[in-house]
């Protein structure tokens, strides 16, 4: 029979589909990313100021000229982003079966004078960020000197997608063997084979998409990756296209079972607007179900600069902790703890990375599990 509405409700499916892809490209595009003002040709018609040498011309939307404050980097921050003399923070690029990717590589100085093997920390950025960006905000290159790690920061091309995000919420991109996990892994591996890296001591860490991301590559490959660091971040398989990640983003989404034992730090901001702060209770029920008993502790806490938390942690008696779950109360869709000289941060909550840092260097890989077959 002739279904008269049958074209209409397909022409709106699509433009549902479309619809809610833009909004994902939205919401992890620009709300990371800042925004710049608008260019108008009418601004050059428009008397220069002068006066105030401490304010900063900005145009407005209407095209007119004000005086604003220039923001203010504290010289903590400045000095975070400089490169000390003896380190390196070098391009490459790594090209591969599933994929060419670009990378910044931090070998800090202390790397040219010691004698063992280093730890090495992935970090993916979120979206609308680079490496360096990424770098200055977490200042996780001024940790590699102090506790003598190499950091390696892959790339998203803008090409594969448009805001640089990492494609967590792709089926594809799920899996071991297979997409950007593969691709980051084998890059892993290269980095592993060129430098003076421990193979037992290799960690992901990542922000948004990218936290999301470095959960699917250490959940998926633990033969390489010992622990595991998620900022504002999903569960694995929580979502497996455009609409789910939308609903998973505002609702929250508990994802799939993991069976590989991965040490899991999580941070969350109560106040994130971006990626609803249940989806880090999701991330840490998972991280803890392949264990088969851990006892939990809590404990509250407030930075000097004013932030409350709360830190729930999981261990076996007075040990190591196998995950901790950190909530930073007032804290939105940022880093907690960052550095001003990157996008996308908050100074005033706890340290996310000498936190995670401190977690993931306890853990290691044991030589079985390196060489265990996978699948």
């Amino acid at each position: 029979m002739h279904d008269p509405f049958k074209r209409l409700r397909a022409r709106s499916t699509r433009q549902i589909r479309r619809s809610t892809l833009s909004a994902i490209t939205d919401v992890w595009g620009a709300m990371i990313s800042p925004a710049k003002p608008a260019r108008r040709k009418s601004v050059k018609a428009v008397k220069p100021v002068t006066k105030a040498p401490a304010k900063a011309r900005k145009v407005t939307a209407k095209g007119t000229v004000r005086t604003a404050a220039k923001p203010r980097i504290p010289a903590t921050s400045r000095a975070k982003s400089t490169i000390p003399r003896g380190a390196l923070f070098a391009n490459g690029s790594h090209a591969s079966e599933f994929g060419t990717r670009s990378y910044k590589l931090y070998v800090p100085a202390v790397a040219k004078t010691a004698t063992d093997p280093l730890p090495l920390i992935v970090m993916l950025h979120g979206c609308g960020q680079t490496p360096e960006d990424f770098a200055h905000g977490t200042g996780m290159n001024t940790l590699a000197e102090e506790f003598g790690f190499l950091v390696l920061y892959p790339a998203q091309a803008r090409k594969v997608q448009l805001n640089r995000c990492w494609n967590w919420f792709k089926r594809a991109d799920q899996v071991r063997g297979a997409g950007e996990p593969a691709l980051i892994a084998s890059l892993t591996r290269h980095v592993i084979a060129e430098q003076n890296i421990d193979p037992a001591k290799v960690y992901a860490a990542g922000l948004s998409a990218g936290g999301s991301a470095a959960l699917i590559l250490a959940t998926g490959y633990p033969d390489i990756f010992a622990a595991v660091g998620v900022h504002s971040g999903l569960a694995v398989g929580s979502a497996h296209d455009a609409a789910s990640a939308a609903r998973a983003m505002q609702g929250g989404d508990p994802g799939q079972r993991h069976d590989a034992r991965m040490p899991t730090i999580i941070f969350h901001g109560e106040a994130d607007k971006v990626v609803n702060p249940r989806n880090g209770r999701f991330v840490a029920m998972r991280a803890l179900e392949p264990f088969d008993s851990l006892e939990q502790t809590e404990k509250t806490g407030r930075t000097s600069d004013g932030r409350q938390f709360t830190r729930k942690i999981y261990r076996v008696g007075k040990g190591r902790s196998y995950a901790e779950h950190w909530v930073v109360h007032g804290l939105g869709h940022a880093w907690s703890g960052g550095n001003a000289a990157g996008s996308f941060t908050d100074a005033n909550g706890p340290d996310a990375s000498r936190e995670m840092v401190r977690f993931l260097l306890r853990h290691r890989t044991t030589k079985k599990r390196r060489s265990e077959p996978m699948i």
